[in-house]
């Protein structure tokens, strides 16, 4: 089974359930009223498309019923499918690794799955022939290193490691080394998991960062935060405070197969 048809499958309940909610809605409903965009706002709400993406899409259906004088049912259904569709923006997805070396940072809070994350993202760009050198820089979780090594191996990458309780900076600085001896195209850097709340676990982020940014000048630099897509909206609050840590440049949402909450995050964190 692929990757999509599992994602797919994963939301197959959530789809489900959304369409026969607002199918009973348009079917209860035989009036175009505000009792009725009211009823479709708490069915977007409850479906964790968020609070204020419901609202703005309401909004938006409010505004086009007026505009254009809807008064059948049906034509209500088809603008809301419209404004839904509006608001999915065609994002480049690709990672920026243009330089040689690039550097790809994942940053989140414990238990996200970083570095499972890390691992297919490795393998991904190692089926593109590309060299590839993992730094273990979670130097805190027990079995993080012996974790990630599993990752890299399978993948074929090499992987530099020190031992437990070490500076992270400093397991990153080495990586850079061995990156540029090896002439390796990309350094993905793994980080411990923090609470986005304690500013000593962020300063350390910046720290890395630096040590990046100081011997790694001119190369391309992916900074990706990792979210359990199982959060939902708390994930802004993780974005904002990373992103001022390290300037977040993507997202990696995970558990997405088991959970709509993901697609609602997405679009808020934008």
């Amino acid at each position: 089974m692929g990757f999509f048809h599992k994602l797919k499958e994963g939301l197959n309940k959530t789809k489900t359930s959304f369409d026969e909610k607002l199918n009973n809605a348009f079917s209860v409903f035989r009036k175009v009223d505000e009792e009725l965009l009211e009823e479709l706002e708490e069915i977007l709400i409850m479906s964790d498309v968020g609070l204020d993406t419901s609202t703005n899409i309401i909004s938006s259906l409010r505004d086009r019923i007026k505009k254009e004088n809807i008064k059948e049912i049906e034509q209500v259904k088809q603008a809301l499918r419209e404004e839904m569709q509006e608001i999915l923006d065609e994002v480049d997805n690709k990672l920026n690794i243009s330089t040689k070396p690039s550097v790809i940072l994942v940053v989140g809070v414990n238990g996200v799955g970083k570095t499972t994350s890390i691992g297919k993202i490795a393998n991904r760009l190692k089926k593109e022939n590309k060299e590839i050198v993992i730094a273990a820089a979670d130097t805190f979780r027990a079995a993080a290193v012996e974790q990630l090594e599993i990752w890299a191996n399978r993948a074929g990458c090499s992987i530099v490691k020190k031992e437990e309780g070490v500076d992270p900076a400093s397991v990153v600085y080495e990586a850079i080394k061995i990156t540029k001896e090896k002439n390796a195209d990309i350094l993905i850097c793994d980080t411990a998991g923090r609470l986005h709340n304690k500013k000593y676990l962020m300063d350390e982020l910046e720290k890395i960062n630096r040590v990046i940014n100081k011997e790694l000048p001119d190369a391309s630099k992916e900074i990706l935060l990792v979210l359990d897509a199982t959060t939902g909206q708390n994930a802004i609050s993780q974005v904002k405070a990373f992103k001022e840590a390290t300037n977040v440049t993507g997202l990696v949402l995970t558990k997405l197969d088991g959970t709509a909450k993901g697609r609602s995050c997405n679009r808020n964190c934008k």
